[in-house]
């Protein structure tokens, strides 16, 4: 089972199916999903399965925009936000998954499948070895403070 953060908050849950799960297995682990009150979405197992195979390229491809210089944090942020109506930002979603979260599992995809369009961008790389982590660790692409909803760049992305 692949809960997606905020567990209490998300209602997705991937129930991962191995290549040797029965049907028995899967349609328990189904229900029990159903009665956490979540809604299971069966997938196949591979690496990233649906959620981050597709997640985090979009999360990588941000920040290799902002590492070229294509656009701002904020800018990258808002296109997202208003052009394709996602609840926040793909750079601002990569501080609340965490960045090392985020460099983790993109390494799992680089080596589980071997394509160079899972690397990791350079700059994601640089701030995880850092130290800038996004919210746990209080900097990432956003500054983020104890109590503040908010929302503040972080000084190295400041124009």
């Amino acid at each position: 089972m692949h809960f997606m953060n905020p567990v209490p908050v998300m209602k997705l849950v991937e129930v991962i199916r191995g290549y040797r799960t029965t049907d028995a297995v899967t349609a328990q682990i189904m229900e029990l999903s159903r009665k956490l009150g979540k809604e299971p979405v069966e997938v196949n197992d591979y690496p990233g399965f649906v959620a981050n195979r597709i997640l985090m390229p979009m999360i990588n491809e941000a920040i290799y925009s902002l590492y070229e210089g294509v656009a701002g944090v904020a800018e990258i942020d808002m296109v997202m936000k208003l052009g394709m109506a996602h609840p926040m930002g793909p750079l601002q979603l990569a501080d609340f998954i965490g960045l090392d979260v985020c460099l983790s599992i993109l390494k799992v995809l680089h080596d589980g499948f071997g394509n160079p369009k899972y690397a990791p961008c350079p700059l994601l790389v640089n701030m995880v070895q850092a130290g800038h982590k996004g919210v746990k660790s209080g900097s990432g692409f956003y500054q983020y403070k104890a109590g503040s909803k908010e929302l503040v760049l972080a000084d190295r992305f400041k124009k």
